[in-house]
């Protein structure tokens, strides 16, 4: 499992106007099975995206594709964990 931190490094007005281009990414993501969640830090100066996976450097590539990060408006974190506890109901992520 990763989590992936998007810290903004430029004003949001910057980073909206990459917005839809970020949602379809979000959407590819998920409809390709990575990500888990998302959404946006608060106060939003980023975001947060939990994604699965075993492979650091393809979870690295993914993040690096993201519109913010190519846009330059935002960097990506990426931090990987080995979950060893979830809630009920997701055992299966």
């Amino acid at each position: 499992m990763f989590v992936l931190l998007l810290t903004y490094t430029k004003p949001v007005d910057e980073v909206d106007a990459l917005m839809r281009d970020h949602m379809r990414w979000l959407d590819e993501g998920y409809r390709d099975g990575h990500f888990v969640v998302s959404g946006r830090r608060v106060p939003r100066t980023g975001g947060v995206i939990i994604a699965r996976g075993d492979d650091r450097e393809a979870v690295e590539a993914l993040a690096a594709a993201d519109p913010f990060v190519t846009g330059g408006v935002a960097t990506v974190e990426v931090i990987q964990f080995n979950a060893s506890q979830t809630a009920q109901g997701l055992e299966a992520l």
